[in-house]
């Protein structure tokens, strides 16, 4: 029996795991960053080891402190969660060698998956479809489109789609570095690019006495830049027969590597129905959380229990009802959706009927790694929380999800949620016809503008709240002679919104542009919009004002009254667009470039970021080089502008 487990990552997932942990009287340790200190997964741990660091090769990659952390807690077992360590053969067969159980598959079944290059040569031999494989080296015209990936690991990291052949030598240089980076294995291969296919994954369940449960599939099909967003079960466009094809060859591939637990077998489905093997995942996914609800089982607890030496059921429970999941992230749509950090003043989602386990009832479900006051920094990925819909059908979870995004209250870090929820209400969603090409094609900015057409009425209630928190009613100055308004002035991105008002004989505000105000607090503002009253909430964080109200969710910068003197770079000087390392210096002191070259790649939240020259002309100053932190903001390079002829 495991008494004591230790949880062997961060975030979501380690509070995840400690929820099950709870339920079954089992005592809880989590090993914990210098960067994640305060964060609430350490907080709700029985007890926590820290790891001298904050990078996570210093960290939570070091297996070394990992083992040694649960060993002097007293730790009986240890759980990997998904990221970091899960997916190390080496690190399993390390938590066995001293002594503690390991709550995943064998590592001998981690390791023959590991490899996606030798998995396909594997489970193709046992029967499962699979994609052909093409050689780096003799990629060939009539072989383009190709995708190039990383063999070892996932999330996206090392893939890049090749339709040139004079593109080919960059885009394997580039996949290998972030590889190599992210995995330790810079091996790459291509593989054809299946336009117009679905990414669908099969959840497969095994304990030690031969049985292999799969649990329906979950269409993983939205996704930017590799990376899932929204994912759900059952998909909308496997039929019966499909899902037949789909989970035999799933619990074949299973089967072959003598696979025990939770475990995910991904495949692409083309748009004429066939299906290709992918990868065998060998953990926990990270969305799991919506075959729990559509199945009405914790997968975490069946974990433990396997580990334990369990025995599962003939047959699984049967399905109910459709489930979706959206991942919040913090993420910058107006710079080129680079992760985003910050102080996380608020983070509220309404009406949660559960969190970290299967609802009981249709409803929502809320799988967070943040709180109230969370500083998200650029160690680690950008997922803030994982938020689940499940209903009795499609179009119920989704409309539920949706809302429950649009009326959340996200203060201090810029996320994804416009996108996720225009994603959500649109006609293609809505239609099931959303493959992985389907962001590319429409494009994730326009999707991510959010609901907003007029943003004047969140800063007039911004305008009106903040006069209210001055002290209110007959300003300094007032006379009983109208004179000039009072003036507000905002930056909603780098658009300027000027708001003037006035106070009235009485000492009450006057708004301007057809607007009439109800009534007002220095938090909240009631506006007659064109004949509908609507509620303004506002909060302000120092020069930061955030306006949430039915119409939608908008950041206001507030500007200073009197222009400040400020000092001006020099054009063509180019800031680090967020704190991160540098990873490779691309040009040197001297060279001639042109707009849009590569001057400096980033690493930040474990993705590879690649900073381009605004304009063109001679570089003049690098005053960074490779493996230098840098802050937000710092000087990167220094480009004089050519000039004109």
């Amino acid at each position: 029996m495991i008494t004591r487990l230790l949880v062997a990552n961060r975030g979501e997932i380690a509070r995840r795991v400690f929820r099950t942990c709870r339920a079954q009287g089992i005592v809880t340790v989590a090993v914990f960053s210098d960067a994640d200190a305060g964060e609430p997964f350490v907080a709700e741990a029985d007890s926590a080891v820290r790891l001298p660091g904050a990078a996570p090769a210093d960290t939570y990659l070091r297996a070394d402190l990992v083992i040694a952390a649960a060993l002097s807690a007293g730790a009986d077992a240890v759980h990997p969660g998904y990221g970091f360590l899960s997916e190390n053969a080496d690190f399993a067969r390390a938590v066995v060698n001293a002594g503690l159980t390991w709550v995943g598959p064998s590592p001998a079944a981690i390791q023959a998956m590991g490899s996606k290059v030798c998995a396909k040569k594997h489970v193709a031999a046992h029967g499962v479809p699979v994609l052909g494989e093409v050689d780096p080296e003799t990629v060939t015209e009539a072989d383009l489109p190709v995708l190039v990936k990383a063999s070892a690991g996932g999330g996206g990291r090392g893939m890049r789609v090749v339709r040139a052949l004079a593109e080919l030598p960059a885009q394997l240089s580039s996949a290998r570095q972030e590889a190599e980076s992210a995995f330790g294995d810079g091996t790459v291969f291509c593989e054809p690019l299946l336009e117009g296919a679905r990414h669908v994954e099969v959840q497969v369940l095994a304990d030690t006495r031969g049985t292999v449960w799969t649990l329906g599939e979950r269409d993983c099909s939205i996704q930017r830049r590799y990376q899932k967003i929204i994912e759900e079960t059952p998909s909308p466009v496997v039929t019966p027969g499909t899902r037949e094809r789909l989970c035999a060859a799933a619990a074949a591939a299973a089967r072959s590597i003598g696979y025990v637990g939770a475990g995910t077998v991904e495949f692409l489905l083309s748009a004429d129905g066939s299906v290709h093997f992918l990868e065998v995942n060998t953990r926990l996914q990270v969305e799991h959380p919506v075959t729990e609800c559509v199945y009405g089982i914790d997968l975490v607890g069946w974990q433990l229990a396997i580990a334990e030496g369990a025995r599962l059921p003939e047959r699984p429970p049967p399905a109910r009802g459709h489930a979706i999941e959206a991942r919040l992230c913090a993420e910058n749509p107006a710079r080129d959706w680079q992760p985003c950090g910050g102080t996380l003043h608020r983070f509220l989602i309404p009406d949660v009927d559960a969190r970290f386990t299967a609802l009981s009832t249709f409803g929502l479900r809320l799988d967070s790694g943040v709180a109230d006051g969370s500083v998200v920094g650029m160690h680690y990925d950008a997922l803030l929380a994982k938020v689940i819909a499940w209903g009795p059908d499609r179009a119920w979870a989704a409309r539920r999800l949706a809302a429950a995004l649009a009326s959340a209250r996200i203060h201090g870090v810029i996320t994804n949620r416009d996108l996720l929820v225009t994603v959500l209400r649109g006609e293609d969603f809505r239609a099931g016809t959303t493959d992985t090409g389907y962001l590319d094609r429409v494009g994730p900015d326009v999707l991510a503008r959010g609901p907003l057409e007029d943003l004047r009425p969140s800063a007039v209630a911004a305008a009106v709240a903040l006069a209210h928190g001055r002290g209110g009613r007959f300003p300094l100055g007032w006379r009983n002679v109208p004179s000039q308004p009072q003036h507000t002035s905002f930056l909603v991105g780098q658009r300027r919104i000027d708001v003037d008002y006035r106070f009235d004989r009485t000492g009450g505000l006057v708004v301007p542009d057809g607007l009439d105000l109800v009534c007002a607090t220095a938090t909240e503002v009631v506006l007659d919009v064109a004949g509908v009253r609507q509620r303004f909430d506002v909060t302000r964080y120092g020069t930061t004002v955030e306006v949430d109200s039915s119409l939608g969710a908008v950041r206001l910068t507030l500007l200073p009254r009197f222009g400040e003197a400020t000092d001006k770079l020099a054009e063509g000087t180019t800031l680090a667009p967020m704190p991160g390392t540098v990873m490779l210096v691309a040009v040197e002191p001297g060279a001639q470039v042109v707009a849009g070259e590569e001057l400096v790649v980033l690493e930040a939240m474990k993705m590879r970021h690649r900073v381009l020259a605004a304009v063109s002309g001679i570089v003049t100053d690098l005053p960074v080089r490779p493996g230098q932190q840098v802050a937000a903001g710092t000087v990167l390079a220094v480009v004089e502008p050519r000039e004109s002829e």
